[in-house]
């Protein structure tokens, strides 16, 4: 079972950070505000939902589509209505089924999560007009701070720093290209609707701004049904600063302190923490006030979040308004005590908040990674599949929280996003939160399909981001070109670690008769370099198990590990140095996957004997992809921009392939001509199936 936050559990050491006139309370709840409310949402916000009603005492229905019908969050709601196919534009965003059954099952309230229709201004005020409460704010608030034209011009009319730009829409790439100008590049091309990165492009010149109409507006119509979009100033070396605000219906304007959201990929958050490394208590309190102020200048009640650029000079400049409940919002609820799901359920029930400002405090280090279901080493593309085996970080750990809205078996489908889960801890400070969410990544259990595990667990080990220098550019700069094996931080020592515990690990696997008879084997990774890292070829390893002790280059190891056969997670001492280990996969009898460090490690083991007849095991052929592109994950061809006979060059833009809403380009990556093309536009391809070739 996945655990959510309890506000009981507290941290037992006390930080230093703010952390006075903390509060109980989930000491002050009472009866329960309504008997049953309706989830208009999936996966693990809904889930996440419906704890805390279970602990407030209140029923909960759960909407779906079909190809939800037997999700994890459908089987914890007390009641399920299916409310269409699995396409979002016929199930979750379909208003009147989801007002039917409402009434169906007599749900005295909503609640929207996020997306989907939590920030439509329609949606509220058709339940409104069926007398059903919606937890969220009014109307006019969605309605203003949901575009992010007028919420800037209501930000400015309150006083809020903003950042330059032009507030007009644009209708056309030469219009685009003129207001870029006008406004100086760098710019950000950005929806005005909607959010969750989507949307959004960066143009540093008059080639990438008509680029940046192109794919923005495309992006913001897909997700959103309205292609407006207007131009600002982006602000270079900028960190994402957001400020979780929570008002009632009697003039409560609350901040509940900052998150940093700086790290992020594509605009999409991928590590969220709070509070911020850079945050002053001085700055925190102007940004709070600024934010408070707006949220009362558009009358705003429950939770809602203001976002914030923060500059190098601790500047700090208006981006935008949330009016819901954010992905990142488990920091806030660690780090304060407060349950923003049950204040939100409170709220909307007319109930006054049962503390002020003075009562919020800082309790320690929280930090949230997203976990998805994507391939990191190949342009973070998403993954389809099913987990075969799923298993949680310390589940008995109330340090550690996984909001998720799977459980092992689950499939990762191509309908929805690929989110595996949110992964949370709570340090006494930021540098315990680091090792513990280290330590989480690494006894993640998570195999049948690919994952961003890796990239997670190399951020957590990068300088900069342990020293807390971080911008939203932190990705691109740190990683540029992308994600890949050379910057996962693997040394000679890790590899001496992972060669001598791959062989005790095989050892332990041996149960035949030889077992006891093994005094060396010859460890190759299956990248045909070998485990010393410093060339190819065979290590050959010497083995004395009556002692536990490996011989490796020359030099001794003892390796002590809790590894039980049927185990996936181990603990690994090697001459005293500990980490957490995974025995992934054994592919065959001598090959074994171990992940460490977030990195998946293909060992071959043999004995001499076994290793004499390794060569002449016939090899898979391997595909040149220079020359042939395959789709890296399923989707839809939106357009193909090749043809049979033409000549190519590489760097050439070859298709874009749409998938979770997402258009992904991709680019020719060698010159000649093209032999073959096997899609056209509009084409459903699956992951792996060719799209071009050339000769």
């Amino acid at each position: 079972m996945p655990r959510y936050f309890s506000p009981q559990a507290k941290l037992s050491t006390k930080s230093s950070l703010d952390n006075t006139n903390q509060t109980d309370f989930a000491k002050q709840r009472e009866a329960p505000p309504f008997e049953k409310i309706l989830i208009a949402n999936r996966g693990e916000i809904a889930v996440r939902i419906m704890n805390t009603c279970k602990k407030m005492g209140i029923a909960t229905v759960a909407v779906h589509s079909e190809a939800d019908a037997s999700g994890y969050f459908v089987r914890e709601a007390d009641e399920a209505i299916c409310i269409g196919p699995a396409a979002s534009a016929e199930s979750y965003l379909q208003m009147e089924r989801i007002i039917a059954a409402v009434k169906m099952t007599g749900a005295q309230a909503v609640h929207p999560g996020f997306g989907f229709l939590s920030e439509n201004t329609h949606f509220a005020a058709a339940l409104e007009a069926n007398d059903v409460v919606f937890i969220g704010p009014r109307s006019y608030a969605i309605e203003v701070m949901g575009d992010k034209i007028q919420s800037k011009e209501a930000a400015l009319a309150a006083g809020v720093n903003c950042i330059p730009g032009d507030n007009r829409v644009i209708q056309d790439t030469e219009e685009c290209i003129a207001v870029a100008n006008q406004v100086g590049y760098p710019v950000m091309v950005k929806a005005s609707a909607g959010g969750g990165g989507k949307g959004m492009r960066i143009a540093y010149n008059d080639k990438e701004c008509a680029d940046a109409f192109r794919l923005a507006t495309n992006e913001a119509v897909s997700s959103f049904g309205d292609g407006r979009l207007f131009v600002e100033k982006f602000i270079e070396e900028p960190r994402h600063v957001e400020i979780q605000l929570l008002a009632d219906k009697y003039k409560n304007y609350l901040y509940l302190n900052e998150r940093e959201c700086s790290i992020q990929r594509r605009n999409q958050k991928v590590y969220e923490e709070a509070p911020s490394p850079v945050v002053t208590p001085e700055l925190r309190k102007r940004m709070g006030e600024q934010a408070t102020a707006l949220a009362e200048a558009v009358d705003y009640i429950t939770a809602g979040t203001c976002e914030f650029l923060v500059d190098k000079n601790l500047d700090f400049y208006f981006l935008e308004m949330n009016t819901r409940l954010q992905v990142e919002h488990p920091v806030t609820e660690y780090i304060t005590g407060i349950d923003l799901v049950e204040q939100m359920i409170n709220v909307a029930a007319d109930k006054k908040l049962p503390f002020t400002q003075a009562d919020i405090g800082i309790d320690g280090w929280a930090i949230e990674a997203r976990v998805y279901a994507e391939d990191p080493f190949k342009g973070f593309l998403p993954q389809i599949g099913v987990l075969r085996n799923y298993r949680e970080p310390f589940p008995d750990d109330e340090r550690v929280r996984t909001d998720t809205g799977i459980q092992e078996g689950a499939e990762i489908s191509v309908h929805y996003d690929p989110m595996i889960s949110k992964l949370i801890v709570h340090g006494k400070d930021r540098a315990d939160a680091l090792n513990l969410m280290r330590d989480s990544l690494d006894s993640y259990v998570i195999h049948g399909l690919n994952h961003n595990i890796p990239f997670l667990r190399s951020i957590l080990d990068h300088p900069d981001f342990i020293a807390g220098n971080i911008t939203t550019a932190f990705i691109d700069e740190k990683y540029p070109g992308g994600f890949s094996k050379d910057y996962c931080n693997i040394t000679k020592e890790d590899y001496d670690f992972l060669t001598s515990t791959a062989c005790a690990i095989y050892c332990k696997l041996r149960v035949d008769k030889r077992y006891e008879q093994i005094t060396e084997l010859r460890v190759e990774r299956a990248d045909g370099a070998a485990t010393d890292v410093d060339g190819g070829g065979v290590t050959k390893v010497e083995v004395d198990l009556e002692h536990d002790t490996f011989v490796v280059n020359g030099r001794e190891f003892v390796v002590e590990t809790d590894y039980k056969i049927g185990d996936f997670v181990f603990e690994s001492s090697v001459n005293g140095q500990r980490a957490i280990c995974q025995l992934v996969a054994r592919e065959s009898e001598h090959d074994l996957v171990l992940q460490y460090k977030g990195l998946k490690h293909r060992m071959s083991l043999r004995t001499p004997s076994e290793d004499e007849l390794h060569p002449i095991v016939p090899k898979p052929e391997v595909l040149d992809l220079e020359r042939v592109l395959l789709a890296p994950m399923p989707g839809n061809i939106f357009s193909i921009n090749v043809k049979v006979g033409q000549h190519v060059v590489a760097g050439q833009e070859a298709c874009i392939i749409e998938a979770m809403k997402m258009q992904n380009i991709f680019y020719v990556q060698k010159d000649g001509i093209v032999k073959h093309v096997y899609v056209k536009q509009g084409d459903a391809v699956a992951a792996e199936q060719k799209i071009f070739e050339i000769e």
